[in-house]
């Protein structure tokens, strides 16, 4: 099971982080737009406070933190408490499978793609989008992960480590988008959002099944 007492004990602190990283945040979503498709029922698997479920038209959500789950249903999220290895989904049940800033606190990744990939269509997508541990951003929170109550029990991947276990899954037909190139908060610039990988720190995937 997760560790949600961070996200339970901090969460204007998440909140806040938003609002101060606002160009950031645009950035992120931008790029995600990219990826989910605009029709189709979608679900986030762990959704947070629905700050990207919401806006990217994502109606339901996962997560394992109560606190959490009652901001997305604020912003308007039908949010159920779960976890990622076990979702609480019949088969096939959606379109769209969201997972943002979420892969690197799972408990098992494997279990995790392929509890994604049973609850999607056969024609369903996957979006994930995460920090790559190999980006200057991804760098610098590994450097100082201890000091944050979030990413303390947090493991970092690479976008090569995730492809191979997409690949695993029975996942295919990679999509990629990049994006944050300076520090959060350095910046009140927009961030430019570029196809593939290697340059942004946030990167965005879209897989089929």
């Amino acid at each position: 099971m997760p560790n949600t007492a961070p996200f339970e004990a901090h969460t204007a602190e998440y909140e806040a982080w938003f609002e101060e990283n606002e160009a950031a945040y645009d950035a992120e979503l931008a790029a995600l737009r990219r990826l989910v498709p605009s029709a189709g029922d979608g679900v986030e698997i762990g959704v947070g406070s629905g700050r990207f479920a919401a806006p990217l038209g994502i109606g339901v959500g996962v997560d394992p933190s109560r606190r959490m789950l009652d901001r997305a249903r604020e912003r308007g999220v039908d949010a159920v408490r779960g976890v990622a290895e076990s979702l609480p989904f019949r088969d096939g049940a959606f379109d769209t499978a969201l997972l943002v800033t979420t892969i690197c606190f799972v408990d098992d990744i494997p279990r995790t793609l392929a509890e994604a990939r049973r609850v999607l269509r056969p024609d369903g997508s996957l979006v994930i989008g995460y920090i790559d541990k190999e980006s200057p951003v991804g760098e610098l929170y590994q450097e100082h992960q201890d000091e944050s109550p979030f990413y303390r029990d947090a493991t970092f991947v690479s976008t090569e480590e995730l492809v191979d276990a997409l690949e695993a899954a029975g996942f295919t037909e990679f999509e990629f988008v990049q994006t944050i190139y300076d520090w959060p908060g350095e910046t009140d610039d927009p961030e430019p959002i570029e196809s593939g990988y290697g340059d942004g720190s946030f990167v965005g995937i879209k897989a089929s099944g």
